[in-house]
């Protein structure tokens, strides 16, 4: 198929591909996830005349929708006249969810992009959240009560969930009408996901009240969520240093003497609940779940959590729980 000039103005491709070039060096192949909304295909144009021959693009077909091929379909040929590989990963249900979906679907989502970025040999996988994303993000975690970690909203540079790939966020810093307009200019039309629109899904509600209060400022929204960034690499650095001098590690136990301030204290018993847990899922320990076991173990209580034995006084020591009687 003959390659066509879908190139965005050099204003915008000097701006992304400095933001890219700051995530990922000009050699690295790169993977891209492409919808076929606006975000994302605003992301192919750019990526495509940022690196090209450098990257490849696949689209994941939920299969929840009956539009949802001809969909992917689309996207693949763009990526021809773009001159761009591309490959169409199909989501794999035993029973499609009917609960939770977007969720369910955005794990799946990630398995199969991590799986094909490890199959293409790819260094890295580019997705098109933006900084309207941003804010929504940290709006929906300030309304659950999040901490710094959690209010510093999506990274430039993250594992891709499930994965220890890694994935990359090069618009952060664009508005939402930035990357319409790109797709404008060039002529496409994009996917529109009525799920876009659902109520039924929080941040299509978090959108929609963004919209309507205009004493909220998206991109001051998005700022605090890069100083949280920042301060929660502090809050990082001050608790490795808490790890080296005040805990001793065994073979089957970690002995902690806490000296530092609550959310040091808090960090210190998340990473050691990581390190023994081997029940549930020791990496996604809920907020509240660790600020009342740190509140026990200042009182000098016990409990069990992710199959850790955590005691409390002087000394807060953890260790893998004895199995549960029948």
């Amino acid at each position: 198929m003959t390659k066509t000039t879908l190139v965005p103005d050099s204003a915008q491709l000097r701006r992304f591909t400095a933001a890219l070039n700051l995530l990922a060096p000009g050699e690295s192949k790169l993977g891209l996830a492409v919808s076929g909304g606006p975000d994302s295909l605003a992301l192919l144009l750019l990526a495509a005349a940022a690196r090209p021959g450098k990257i490849e693009v696949a689209t994941v077909d939920h299969g929840l929708r009956p539009e949802s091929a001809k969909e992917a379909a689309m996207v693949a040929d763009l990526c021809g006249k773009l001159g761009v590989p591309h490959t169409i990963l199909k989501a794999e249900w035993k029973k499609k969810p009917e609960t939770a979906i977007q969720e369910r679907a955005r794990l799946e989502r990630y398995r199969l992009l991590a799986k094909w970025l490890k199959e293409k040999k790819l260094s890295a996988l580019l997705t098109a959240h933006h900084l309207d994303d941003q804010a929504e993000t940290m709006l929906m975690r300030l309304n659950r009560g999040a901490g710094a970690r959690g209010l510093a909203g999506m990274r430039g540079v993250a594992p891709i969930p499930g994965s220890d790939a890694r994935l990359l966020r090069p618009l952060l810093g664009w508005r939402r009408e930035e990357l319409e307009a790109i797709c404008s200019a060039a002529g496409l039309k994009p996917v529109d996901d009525p799920s876009n629109a659902d109520d039924q899904f929080e941040r299509v509600r978090v959108r929609k009240g963004l919209g309507s209060a205009d004493w909220l400022d998206s991109e001051g929204i998005a700022r605090s969520a890069a100083h949280l960034a920042q301060a929660d690499l502090a809050l990082h650095w001050a608790t490795d240093r808490e790890w080296e001098s005040r805990v001793t590690r065994g073979d089957k136990e970690i002995v902690y003497r806490p000296e530092a301030p609550f959310e040091i204290r808090r960090r210190v018993v998340m990473r050691s609940i990581r390190e023994l847990g081997r029940e549930g899922s020791p990496g996604a320990i809920r907020g509240r779940e660790v600020d009342k076991l740190v509140n026990l173990l200042a009182r000098g209580k016990k409990a069990t959590l992710r199959g850790v034995l955590c005691s409390g006084g002087e000394e807060w020591r953890f260790s893998p729980a004895p199995p549960r009687k029948a």
